[in-house]
């Protein structure tokens, strides 16, 4: 897990997300396509790819944070709602979405719930591990291609 903490976050979630789509774990659903991904947004997802760049946001933050939960993520990727001349309110983010992600990466056995003590939520499996870790390897080899 070391790993994905080291390399760059933005090149890590591309990658990831591109595998995702490429090996099939995770497929966006039929209303996708017309869902706003929370309540303070103003308009739909500009990215046709969206649904695979938030699998791969909250895979790594699941190994990042976990055991995280929907509610948690929903509080992450939550954001503020512009009402007009009423000052700014937080807002979370759409739950489905998160649940139906967690739901995917689950079948794909990514992830697993689990309960640590009071702490009851999702974490990485070893293949997730893996997973992740062989993208952060291959993400920091580019980058000191870069470097060279």
């Amino acid at each position: 897990m070391t790993n994905i903490l080291k390399v760059d976050p933005g090149e890590l979630l591309q990658k990831t997300a591109l595998a995702l789509k490429k090996e099939k774990l995770v497929q966006p659903t039929a209303w996708s396509l017309f869902v706003k991904t929370g309540h303070h947004k103003d308009r739909l997802p500009e990215d046709a790819d969206w649904w695979y760049m938030r699998s791969a946001a909250v895979l790594r933050s699941v190994a990042k944070l976990g055991p995280i939960g929907t509610q948690k993520l929903r509080t992450k990727y939550g954001g503020k709602k512009n009402r007009g001349h009423k000052p700014e309110r937080f807002y979370k983010a759409a739950g489905s979405i998160l649940r139906k992600i967690l739901q995917q990466l689950e079948t794909a056995a990514l992830i697993k719930q689990v309960q640590k003590g009071v702490h009851k939520g999702r974490i990485l499996t070893p293949k997730g591990t893996s997973f992740l870790d062989k993208i952060a390897i291959q993400v920091a080899k580019e980058a000191k291609k870069k470097e060279a």
